[in-house]
């Protein structure tokens, strides 16, 4: 076992942040060549102090994916905010689906970040939501998620092609960002005023709109087996508790990629594997943060709820939940087509004794 270096203090505009083992490898590929623990929690200290991270979640309540051995050990995902933490990390309360609360974290300042870095954290995953209103989204997140046989050139193709033109016409403004792996996020900001519910199937809305334009490219479609080399639009993503690895959020990679946000126009030539933690502080100081006025562009969900009643009227209602939610209405019944015996259903979808 490699011997502990010593621990080192951090000035995080003015707040103290302990450093402790820093010469640890969190990236073995990366070696002490930009892989130690000091790599990853100096990106974060400097990501945090040009601002860009702390637009993305300031106020909002955020999870901490913890990997405190690196990208080989095992990840602890953490939800709630630790009893024993310093005195300026705060946490706001939130609702789960199952009706329990709890206290997330919320960060104000950059040195709460960084004393999660610390933690081992890699990625943070920020609700859609602002404090103190945790029950109204003011984002909508659209997940394009590339399915076997498909890769991030068709997610990008995909993204440019059908997504962008779409919301154009919609009237909204789209900020896309690479996943940090294959896929590509966009957020698409809204007026606060509509719950969870509504914000999810405002997206089921887009991608169902999204598989019409381009029927052999996109599919909303939630069971694997229906997918097909088609991309995946996961509106899951948009249900209460989940969250995305947050924009300038680093991840479980071996090369320390960033979930980055980039212009409409970058994103037709950006390379992933080329955002990491060594490179996308420069890229932010040499041409600032495409996020930075998300919050000037929001608008209401008005015209997006216009597609979900056409929709309903067509047949077309809401679609399954992921299995650990409770059964909401209107759903669909959550079993896979293939397993699904038609004579133990009625035409409302309500299973029936066979």
């Amino acid at each position: 076992m490699a011997s502990r270096s010593p621990a080192e203090e951090l000035d995080v505009d003015g707040v103290a942040v302990r450093l402790s083992n820093p010469d640890k490898i969190y990236f073995p590929e990366l070696g002490e060549n930009g892989g130690r623990k000091r790599d990853l929690v100096g990106y974060y200290r400097e990501i945090a102090l040009q601002g860009a991270i702390m637009t993305a979640v300031r106020d909002r309540p955020t999870f901490l994916q913890r990997f405190p051995d690196g990208v080989e050990g095992e990840e602890i995902y953490q939800k709630h905010i630790a009893k024993k933490r310093p005195d300026h990390v705060e946490s706001t309360r939130i609702v789960f689906p199952s009706g329990r609360t709890g206290d997330a974290i919320k960060p104000t300042i950059p040195a709460d970040i960084v004393w999660g870095a610390n933690l081992g954290t890699f990625t943070f995953h920020s609700w859609p939501t602002v404090d103190p209103d945790n029950d109204h989204p003011d984002q909508l997140r659209i997940d394009l998620d590339p399915q076997p046989g498909t890769d991030f050139e068709d997610v990008r193709r995909v993204a440019i092609e059908v997504l962008a033109p779409l919301l154009d016409e919609l009237g909204y403004k789209g900020f896309p960002k690479t996943s940090g792996g294959r896929g590509i996020h966009v957020y698409v900001p809204i007026e606060p005023r509509w719950d969870f519910i509504a914000g999810r199937r405002a997206v089921i809305a887009i991608a169902r709109e999204m598989e019409r334009r381009a029927p052999d490219a996109v599919t909303p479609a939630w069971w694997k087996e229906e997918r097909g080399e088609r991309i995946f639009i996961d509106y899951n993503q948009n249900a209460r508790d989940r969250t995305m690895a947050s924009p300038y959020s680093a991840r479980r990679s071996p090369n320390a990629r960033v979930s980055t946000p980039v212009t409409w126009d970058e994103l037709a030539d950006v390379n992933p594997d080329d955002c990491t933690i060594a490179t996308v502080p420069e890229l932010v100081a040499r041409r600032g943060d495409p996020m930075a006025d998300i919050a000037d562009h929001r608008r209401g969900l008005e015209p997006l709820l216009e597609m979900v009643q056409r929709d309903d009227g067509n047949g077309l209602g809401d679609m399954p939940y992921p299995p650990s939610y409770p059964k909401m209405p209107g759903e669909p019944p959550r079993v896979q087509p293939s397993k699904k015996v038609a004579a133990h259903w009625d035409e409302k979808g309500n299973r029936v004794e066979g």
